[in-house]
C-alpha cells in the first residue's frame, strides 16, 4: 500500500501544482479587484472542483489515455511528476501556465522512451484545442462585453446594486468555471494512472457508486483543492492584473467566457447531444483553463479598442506557453531512464 501512495504521490503534487497555478484563471480576476475575498474564492473554487472532477472527469480523459497508454505505475508516476515540476517551476515564476500541455509534453516523453507509438490523431486534435479555445474565449469575452455593456446602460441600474449583482454573479460564474476546471483538467492530473489504478469500485452508503476512475479523481480534486488554498495568490496577480486592468464587470465577463469554453471540451452530455442532432460535437479533450482566460482578457481588449493590453506581459506567457510540453518531454526522458537504469524499475510493460 505504501509503494502506490509512493507512485500516486507524483499525480497528487501535479494536482497541487494545477490547484496553485490555475485557481488564478478562475479567481484571480475577482480577487484582484477585490469583489471576492481570497478565502472565499478558495473555498467556492476547491468545493467545485472536487466536484467536477468526480462527477465529469471522465469524458475529457479518454483523449489522453489515446495519446499514449502508460501502463506500468511506476512510469505514470514519472509522467506526473515531470509535468508537476514544469508546472511548479513555471508557478514560481508567476506565469499561468497550461497543465494540460505539461501532461502532454510528459506522455510524448513517455511514447518515446518506451518507444510506444504518438496517436498522431489525438495530438492533432489536442493541440488544435490550444490555438482555438483562446480564440473561442476572446470571442465570447467579446461578444459577451457587448450584450452586458447593453443591459447595464439600458436598464439603468445604480452603481450600488451593479455592485452588488457583480459581486453575485462572479461568485455564480466562478463556481461554475471551477465545476468546468476539476471536469476538464482532472484527466491531466490522474489521466495517466487510470490504466494502473490500485482501486476498486465501492458503494458508500448502499447507495453512492464510485468507480476506480472516479475514485483516482476524488483524490485527485482533493490535491488540486490544497494547491488552491496553499500557493495559488501569486498567479492571481499575475492574470487579474498583470495583462489588462480589468474592473469587477469584465472580470464577470472574463470568468464567465473561460468557463464555457471549459465546459464544452468538457460535457459528455453536450457532445452526445451534438451527435445525436447530426452537428459536430466538441472534442473531450483538456483545454487549457490558462489559455482560455487569456483569451479572455484579449477578447475584452478588443472589445475596447485594444488598448492597454501589456504585450510584454502576453509574450512572456506565450513564451512559457511554448517551453511547457518541450521542457516537459525532455524531463520525463530523463527521469525515465534514471527510474529504469538506477532504480530498477520498469517504467512500461
Amino acid at each position: 500500500m505504501l509503494t502506490i501512495l509512493f507512485f500516486l504521490s507524483s499525480g497528487l503534487f501535479l494536482g497541487w501544482s494545477l490547484g496553485a497555478n490555475n485557481a488564478a484563471n478562475i479567481f484571480g480576476t475577482a480577487v484582484v479587484t477585490k469583489m471576492i475575498k481570497f478565502n472565499t474564492a478558495a473555498l467556492i473554487c476547491s468545493v467545485f472542483i472536487i466536484i467536477g472532477a468526480v462527477v465529469s472527469g471522465a469524458g475529457a480523459s479518454h483523449t489522453l489515455g489515446e495519446l499514449g497508454a502508460v501502463n506500468e505505475l511506476s512510469g505514470a508516476f514519472i509522467v506526473a511528476l515531470a509535468a508537476a515540476v514544469t508546472v511548479m517551476w513555471m508557478t514560481k515564476a508567476g506565469l499561468p501556465v497550461p497543465t494540460s500541455q505539461a501532461i502532454v509534453g510528459a506522455i510524448i516523453g513517455w511514447n518515446f522512451f518506451s518507444k510506444t507509438p504518438t496517436n498522431i490523431n489525438s495530438l492533432y486534435k489536442i493541440v488544435g484545442t490550444w490555438i482555438f479555445s483562446p480564440i473561442l474565449s476572446a470571442i465570447f469575452a467579446f461578444i459577451l462585453f457587448h450584450l452586458i455593456k447593453k443591459i447595464v446602460e439600458n436598464s439603468k441600474i445604480h452603481l450600488m446594486s451593479l455592485d452588488s449583482y457583480t459581486r453575485a454573479g462572479l461568485i455564480i460564474v466562478g463556481a461554475f468555471g471551477s465545476y468546468s476546471l476539476g471536469a476538464n483538467n482532472i484527466g491531466n492530473v490522474m489521466g495517466v494512472f487510470i490504466n494502473s489504478s490500485p482501486f476498486k469500485d465501492i458503494s458508500l452508503a448502499g447507495f453512492l457508486n464510485l468507480s476506480s476512475t472516479q475514485l483516482l479523481f476524488l483524490i485527485g480534486g482533493i490535491a488540486i483543492a490544497v494547491g488552491v488554498f496553499t500557493y495559488s495568490k501569486k498567479v492571481m496577480m499575475t492574470v487579474g492584473s498583470g495583462i489588462f486592468k480589468l474592473s469587477p464587470v469584465t472580470a464577470l465577463v472574463v470568468v464567465l467566457a473561460s468557463s464555457i469554453t471549459l465546459f464544452l471540451f468538457a460535457s459528455q452530455g453536450l457532445h452526445d447531444l451534438l451527435i445525436s442532432l447530426n452537428l459536430p460535437p466538441f472534442p473531450l479533450v483538456p483545454v487549457s483553463s490558462s489559455q482560455a482566460v487569456v483569451g479572455s482578457i484579449m477578447g475584452i481588449s478588443l472589445a475596447k479598442g485594444g488598448r492597454n493590453l501589456n504585450f510584454k506581459k502576453l509574450g512572456k506567457i506565450s513564451l512559457g506557453w511554448i517551453t511547457t510540453p518541450v521542457a516537459s518531454a525532455i524531463l520525463t526522458y530523463v527521469a525515465l531512464f534514471f527510474m529504469q537504469n538506477v532504480f530498477m524499475q520498469n517504467v512500461f510493460k
